[in-house]
């Protein structure tokens, strides 16, 4: 992936070095990129969604102070430096699709941290993998996913890496078109296996919208090299929910899926990469998925 010497986001915060302190007041629950069988990694979970592992969105606590922003990482710290310019693309891509929509793009903040850290939808662990808080519209990233990813899983690559913030930034995005809240009034009216089916359909849609970011940022800044879109998508495959309950030792369960298949995600990311359209991403009226 071309990034390097592009524009960085002001929008990146760096926690850590703070220890994961701080006041923190609770508002929702967070959107994760996909889950691990906890056998596969010995505990470690890779972005499963925070809602399954805290329990339902409308189940906040009571709100207290929220924690002051961090500062900025340091600019000699690579791994920084790439998540701020992928965040920044993914803002350039998301004004100009929100502005020919006839909106205005609320960027989002993206929280650097190491082992825990405070947000509004309770405290963010490592454990729990890059995910996004629709509480206080930041992305939350441990650096030492990457390695997971890299390492543990098989999915290596800077556009691999990419895709994750793209995946979270697509989070945002569904908060902002109210897509979130209606999951969020879903809880507790139907069963756990429609509850399931929703989230599936959820996790795809923000693949598509990473997929639909590669296309334009492709599109008006060549970002991409050869290789990288196979990157994605044997992330996207390594992460599927099938894949990783067969890597488990496990039965498949498709009842119990919350992310989509490994052909579904890599399905729905190459829809937004081939269309670049909004409505193509439409996961809730597709009748098959």
């Amino acid at each position: 992936m071309k990034w390097e010497g592009n524009r960085q986001s002001d929008n990146v915060e760096d926690r850590r070095m703070s220890g994961g302190g701080g006041p923190r007041r609770v508002v929702g629950r967070g959107l994760g990129i996909g889950t691990i069988v906890i056998a596969l990694l010995g505990g470690w979970m890779l972005g499963i969604d925070p809602m399954t592992i805290l329990g339902a969105l409308d189940g906040a606590a009571p709100p207290t102070q929220q924690q002051a922003p961090a500062p900025r990482p340091p600019a000699d710290d690579r791994m920084a430096r790439f998540v701020s310019t992928v965040l920044a693309d993914t803002e350039d891509v998301w004004k100009l699709v929100f502005a020919q929509g006839g909106a205005q793009y609320q960027e989002p903040r993206l929280v650097l941290f190491r082992g825990s850290t405070p947000t509004a939808c309770g405290t963010g662990q490592s454990a729990m993998g890059p995910f996004y808080c629709p509480g206080d519209r930041k992305v939350y990233i441990d650096l030492g996913f990457y390695e997971t990813l890299r390492e543990r899983l098989g999915a290596p690559g800077d556009f691999a890496q990419a895709y994750v913030v793209a995946h979270e930034v697509g989070h945002h995005v569904q908060n902002l078109l109210g897509i979130t809240d209606k999951l969020a009034q879903a809880r507790g009216r139907v069963s756990q296996a429609e509850y399931n089916a929703l989230s599936v359909r959820l996790e795809l849609q923000a693949d598509c919208l990473a997929g639909l970011w590669a296309h334009h940022a492709d599109k008006a800044r060549q970002v991409l090299e050869n290789g990288d879109v196979a990157e994605a998508m044997n992330a996207a495959a390594r992460i599927g929910d099938d894949a990783l309950q067969r890597a488990g030792g496990g039965a498949v369960v498709p009842e119990s899926f919350t992310h989509g298949t490994s052909a579904q995600r890599q399905r729905w990311f190459d829809q937004g990469l081939r269309t670049g359209s909004v409505k193509a991403c439409d996961t809730f009226s597709a009748a098959s998925i």
